[in-house]
């Protein structure tokens, strides 16, 4: 059986692709809410990577893309081939200075689809995953008035029960 994150985490992936890529994406030398993300962890250089911000609750985070934006709260995207090489950094804007929780996905084949065995998840403060989503509040990080730089770490199935930073 499917644990409970990771059917609202397809379902965040298999949402409106572009919905909330308009209010997400930085732009050059921005200033303001944003969050500067670096990537590490990656297991391979193919697919896409999604960053998407959420209220910091855990009744909306990782909650339906058009629900949260038809009810007037806070989310955004921003999506992305995985460069070949190189460090990679998002940037995702936030509607304000304050709390908000964070998800990034690792989508291996590019498909939009959350593919349990193979694609890769990260949040803010690296929680340990298993079978249940993380709350809100170990996923949620809190911006300024001027981006602030995080780091994530994205996190693989190791075995059957664990998921884990791939190991160098």
């Amino acid at each position: 059986m499917l644990a409970a994150w990771f059917i609202l985490a397809a379902a965040a992936i298999e949402s409106t692709p572009d919905l909330g890529t308009s209010q997400g994406q930085c732009r050059p030398n921005e200033t303001g809410a944003a969050f500067l993300v670096e990537v590490i962890g990656f297991k391979d250089r193919r697919g896409r990577i999604k960053l998407e911000l959420y209220p910091a609750n855990d009744r909306d985070f990782l909650a339906d893309d058009n629900v949260l934006l038809n009810a007037g709260k806070a989310f955004a995207r921003v999506d992305m081939a995985v460069p070949r090489s190189g460090p990679v950094e998002l940037c995702i804007r936030a509607p304000g200075p304050g709390l908000y929780a964070l998800s990034l996905l690792h989508d291996r084949n590019g498909d939009r689809k959350f593919n349990l065995s193979g694609d890769g998840v990260g949040f803010p403060g690296d929680p340990k995953l298993g079978w249940s989503k993380p709350r809100a509040a170990v996923a949620a990080a809190r911006v300024g008035t001027m981006p602030r730089r995080l780091t994530i770490t994205l996190q693989y199935r190791r075995g059957l029960f664990s998921f884990g930073p791939e190991k160098p």
